[in-house]
């Protein structure tokens, strides 16, 4: 084990980050070994493996992107992966609104207020509002 990592560690800086991913990526120990002897959570040890290896592919690039354009693509990513997921939840959800699947039936409804199809009068209807 490197001679960086050997003192008791009480601030992981991106020196000691990055010389335990190095011992990790090098095959010289693993993650739930690194985890067990360094008291730092699996998950965040893989977190660090994860944004070196990031950093190493936009490093070796041709043309390396500076730290705004890589957030500005991890951004579009997630968002792309929010509207996706916000889909599927509307197909499960067949598409209708909340005040649709609640039971006409419920005691908290005042009496003489309809709710589901038919609640307004014939030809007002409320806009449909869609996704993002």
């Amino acid at each position: 084990m490197s001679t960086e990592l050997d003192d008791e560690i009480k601030r992981w800086t991106a020196k000691r980050k990055s010389a335990l991913v190095l011992e990790i990526l090098q095959g010289k120990q693993s993650i739930s070994e690194a985890s067990r002897l360094h008291d730092v959570t699996p998950a965040e040890i893989e977190s660090w493996v994860d944004q070196a290896k990031a950093g190493m592919e936009n490093a070796l690039r041709a043309k390396p992107k500076d730290v705004q354009e890589l957030y500005e693509s991890q951004l579009k990513d997630l968002q792309e992966a929010y509207g996706e997921a916000m889909l599927e939840l509307r197909a499960r959800n067949c598409g209708r609104p909340c005040w649709e699947r609640r039971k006409t039936s419920d005691p908290s409804t005042p009496t003489g207020l309809k709710r589901g199809r038919g609640a307004y009068p014939a030809g007002q209807t409320l806009p449909v509002v869609r996704g993002p």
